[in-house]
């Protein structure tokens, strides 16, 4: 577990989140074991990062973990507001486990994050699953202590705030283990997307201060971690709302002087935002990985108005070009969304034709999905469903083309891997990622875990690579 303690959080409030956590870990300790807590995560790094700090406060209050709700005395799902299918497997497990807290009354059940932030979300909840013990959005992060003492007290919690003026971080963080560390840098979104629900739901955009940046990111090499990823919902605005903040680009020259440091990456950048100078840093400094996430969304300038994505094809694609200019190598992925309101067939080809313009190394591919609260809920829709599925199907084939002869070029060449781990299939394979980000299964023993090794590239698979050490 790593500690750190950041001045955005006011110290009054750190003072009362550590008294519950004292508390709560007392009590465990006169139990003689520890509770077991089972967290499970939807959405983005953004989410997977905020579980981290969840998991802190809770080793910090005396739990383990384990693998199952089934076996847990806690069970906390965090939870994605941005697509509705994320929305309905929470309801899905959280109605499945009625019956877990009928056979087990002390059983603990809470459910927190992005959807919760949303009022009708947490009504429901509270109507309809009054097996649930806690609720509580991104702006209460912070009170899961005092939270959780309640709901251990028999009471039912619900928290969703609306407040968003500060930084609320925790003294404790329980990371996935190295080589990989995923590193908020800033919270919520000024963008305002009409089919987007996160300015909504985590609020305008807040900077964390570099100095406590910079100091974070020394506490995890000084751990062993020897990559970062920074995080935010728009990473190119960082530091817009600190007085003599750095740009996104010098923060990122400044984590690159880190010692121990050997690897960082970064997501997502908004189009509108790219700066010639991180361009400049990114291909100027070999720390920084060569990968780009630049979603586009569609093809299309009419449908990209009615998005408010505040870029044009054109002055997207000329980005791409600056881009590949300065980092022949860069290894570009985007978002796509099929079927927004509005959009017709013609429009639709024109997302087709930019795909294979730009030829992206990997895209993640999505059907509209309305969300109450935005805009574009409210408007009018060109296509059928049918057509639509048809559209999302044409534009998978396209793009598994163009992936799978892009990772092609790989074959027989020698890439530097940092390994992460075995392989989720076959645990007797390592698996790792390129500078750029592609994943490369190989050979080898636990040892190499968290090292750099130089892999030929023996096979190469539309979403994957597979290779051999070169010794």
């Amino acid at each position: 577990m790593e500690c750190f303690c950041l001045k955005e959080v006011r110290p009054e409030l750190l003072e009362k989140q550590q008294e519950y956590i004292d508390k709560i870990c007392a009590e465990n300790r006169i139990l003689g074991k520890k509770p077991l807590a089972f967290v499970e995560t939807y959405g983005c790094a953004q989410n997977e990062s905020d579980s981290e700090r969840l998991k802190g406060m809770l080793e910090a209050m005396g739990y383990d973990f384990c693998g199952t709700s089934v076996d847990a005395d806690l069970v906390l799902y965090n939870t994605c507001a941005v697509r509705e299918n994320a929305e309905l497997r929470v309801f899905g497990n959280i109605g499945a486990l009625k019956h877990q807290k009928n056979r087990k009354p002390g059983l603990v059940i809470g459910v927190c994050g992005c959807m919760m932030q949303q009022a009708h979300i947490a009504e429901e909840i509270h109507k309809k699953y009054k097996h649930v013990d806690m609720v509580f959005g991104t702006h209460s992060l912070y009170m899961f202590p005092e939270i959780l003492d309640k709901a251990r007290l028999g009471n039912r919690v619900f928290e969703n705030e609306d407040s968003e003026g500060e930084i609320f971080e925790t003294e404790s963080c329980h990371r996935d283990a190295p080589p990989l560390a995923k590193i908020p840098i800033m919270y919520g979104c000024n963008n305002f997307c009409t089919y987007c629900i996160v300015p909504y739901v985590r609020g305008r955009e807040r900077s964390r201060s570099a100095e406590n940046i910079l100091n974070e990111v020394k506490r995890v090499s000084e751990s062993g971690y020897k990559e970062v990823m920074l995080l935010g919902q728009n990473v190119n605005s960082y530091g817009k709302d600190l007085e003599d903040g750095l740009t996104f680009a010098e923060l990122l020259d400044e984590v690159c002087k880190v010692d121990g440091i050997e690897r960082v990456r970064f997501m997502t950048s908004h189009p509108k935002d790219i700066s010639d100078e991180l361009i400049e840093v990114m291909a100027g400094n070999d720390k920084i990985c060569k990968q780009l996430h630049l979603p586009v969304q569609c093809g299309s300038d009419r449908i990209l108005k009615k998005m408010n994505r505040s870029y044009t094809r054109e002055k997207y694609l000329q980005i791409v070009k600056k881009v590949r200019e300065r980092m022949p190598e860069i290894v570009l992925s985007t978002d796509i969304i099929v079927g927004f309101p509005g959009e017709t067939n013609e429009d639709f080809e024109d997302t087709l034709s930019i795909l294979k313009e730009v030829e992206y190394d990997l895209v993640f591919s999505f059907i509209y999905s309305k969300r109450k609260g935005t805009p574009a809920a409210e408007m009018p829709d060109c296509l059928t469903e049918e057509e639509k599925h048809r559209n999302f199907d044409r534009m998978q084939e396209v793009q598994n083309e163009i992936s799978k002869r892009r990772n092609d070029a790989y074959f027989g060449k020698v890439e530097k891997v940092l390994v992460e781990g075995f392989s989720k299939t076959n645990a007797e394979v390592l698996s790792g990622r390129t500078d750029g980000g592609k994943v490369v299964n190989f050979p080898g023993g636990s040892e190499l875990v968290g090292e750099i090794v130089d892999v030929k590239i023996t096979e190469c698979k539309t979403w994957s690579l597979t290779g051999e050490i070169v010794k």
